[in-house]
């Protein structure tokens, strides 16, 4: 009896204990709620911010970027400049793949050797693009010659994912790249977690890696669910089934700070949104009102791009389309950044004097443009994209607002479909001359430069402003010369800053705290249990 009479004691001991395991268990799962995902699996195939976040728990660069974009110790603990030409990198001993195999200076090699020949759409080859030769020293230092003297070679290594040489082997083509990573094969790193499953567009699965060469992390589990609907991530946190979302909507935020059982977190970020027009001779988009041609492309003219630039009322774009969180922008490039210049101040607007610019420009009754953005990439970019839209007709001109996702908008701007964009941008190495490079310059193979520039812009003195940053070794030097670039970026207006974004997360009070990054990347490494 004293057996029988013990067995429901014994039946509840057994409940408790199970249900503290289980508790204990789901307490070592992370679950976040971002608003886009990966492109694919393989680190290589895309520059876009979200494909880079995504991959980042998997793989890892040589340089990392800190929590404010500063240089740190990668899988290179070390490097230097041995010439104006040659950088060296003494690599991390001890360091594993997930597979068990050693990184080696091979695994560099490989690595960068293999983005020309499978990037795809905002191509990752901007931050190869110095680079002349690879040579191995021994399995733990590799040196770096480049087409010329390239001092910010570290600041483009903080993209150089390295993969396995040996698993990516037969998946290094445009053809078999995607396969060979989407499908696990080849998606061997050395980052703190391993890959475990990806579903395009719903969700990607991690798990620890516990032979970390920087110790194990707190999550057993990591699942980055992709959500874009704004108001479908909010209320998945709201229910319980979210720990932690990313890009928490602007209206959205009142609401959740004052909810007892969230936290919210914001901080400043180096994304801002910025116009760019097209300067080809024959511009797709544009026309009369009546749609009948125009007998030039008018943002050739610098008075129409003066005349967008002052009917934009960024303030109020900050405040309104924003909700508050928003700075009005003078620059392509944050005050964080090195290069920014302290003297160029934000444009007011004067709506005014922008009529009579068109005025003068020979459009005294404006002209009808398509002007695309996306409105699922970075938040508020519907809004902001719409609100300009309606700025820009109270000074005559016909903005036919075209708010697409991104999925849609790369593409087509990639093929040159449009004629007037705003896009969401980032100077993630924290030098300007990343942005300068790429945005300003005359797209140029020969340099290696103007990789974004599609759209026909081409100044000879801006040029070699840029050429000229990009090979001085002295700093001083190097930053006047970007310093002098963006003034001229803000003379000539080839594009127009227009706010930098203050971005949000918001988590679960209980369960989980959030040290910011100023890129945005909501990393399962950046977030920790609550004690």
């Amino acid at each position: 009896m004293t057996y029988f009479g013990h067995l429901p004691r014994a039946i509840a001991l057994a409940t408790v204990l199970t249900a503290t395991v289980s508790a204990g268990a789901l307490a070592q799962t992370l679950t976040i709620g971002v608003r886009a995902g990966p492109a694919s699996m393989d680190p290589h195939f895309t520059a876009a911010g979200t494909h880079a976040e995504a991959v980042k728990h998997v793989f890892e660069p040589l340089v990392k970027s800190g929590d404010n974009l500063e240089l740190e110790p990668g899988l290179a603990e070390s490097w230097k400049a041995i010439d104006d030409t040659t950088w060296e990198f003494k690599l991390r001993q001890g360091v594993k793949f997930h597979d068990g195999s050693d990184f080696t200076a091979e695994d560099v090699q490989f690595s960068i050797e293999r983005i020309p020949n499978v990037t795809g759409p905002n191509p990752t080859t901007v931050y190869v693009r110095r680079v002349k030769e690879v040579k191995i020293v021994d399995p733990h230092t590799i040196q770096i010659k480049t087409d010329g003297p390239a001092p910010n070679l570290p600041n483009d290594f903080i993209r150089l994912f390295v993969v396995s040489s040996k698993a990516a082997k037969a998946y290094s083509t445009k053809d078999t790249a995607n396969e060979g990573f989407n499908s696990g094969k080849a998606t061997i790193g050395t980052g703190p977690y391993k890959y475990v499953s990806w579903t395009p567009k719903e969700e990607l699965v991690l798990e620890r890696f516990d032979g970390y060469w920087g110790g194990k992390e707190p999550w057993e589990k990591v699942v980055r669910k992709e959500i874009p609907n704004d108001a479908g991530r909010v209320a998945q946190l709201k229910a319980g089934q979210l720990d932690i979302i990313a890009r928490v909507p602007s209206s959205d935020v009142p609401t959740l700070e004052k909810d007892s059982k969230l936290r919210v977190t914001k901080a400043d970020s180096v994304y801002l949104f910025q116009l760019d027009f097209d300067f080809r001779e024959k511009s797709p988009q544009v026309s009369a009102k009546d749609g009948s041609a125009l007998p030039k492309n008018p943002f050739l003219d610098s008075k129409v791009r003066e005349a967008f630039d002052l009917a934009i009322d960024r303030e109020t774009l900050t405040e309104i389309a924003m909700e508050g969180l928003g700075k009005p922008a003078a620059q392509l490039i944050t005050d964080n950044i090195f290069g920014y210049n302290k003297s160029i101040q934000v444009t007011k607007s004067d709506p005014k004097r922008a009529k009579e610019l068109l005025k003068e420009a020979g459009y005294p009754n404006g002209f009808k443009v398509t002007f695309s953005f996306t409105n699922d990439r970075l938040q508020s970019d519907g809004a902001v994209g719409a609100s300009i839209a309606q700025m820009l007709a109270g000074i005559g001109v016909d903005a036919q607002a075209n708010a697409v996702p991104g999925a849609v908008y790369f593409p087509a701007k990639t093929r040159g479909d449009y004629s007037f964009t705003m896009s969401g941008w980032g100077t993630l190495t924290g030098e300007s001359n990343y942005t300068l490079a790429a945005l300003i310059h005359t797209n140029n193979p020969e340099t290696k430069m103007g990789g974004f520039n599609i759209r026909g812009y081409s100044n000879p003195v801006m040029d070699k402003l840029i050429e000229d940053a990009a090979a001085e070794m002295d700093t001083d030097k190097r930053r006047s010369l970007l310093e002098q670039a963006n003034a001229m970026v803000a003379k000539e207006r080839p594009n127009l800053p227009i706010a930098s974004i203050v971005t949000a997360w918001a988590m679960r009070k209980d369960k989980v705290t959030i040290v910011p990054r100023a890129d945005e990347d909501t990393l399962a490494m950046n977030i920790k249990p609550v004690k």
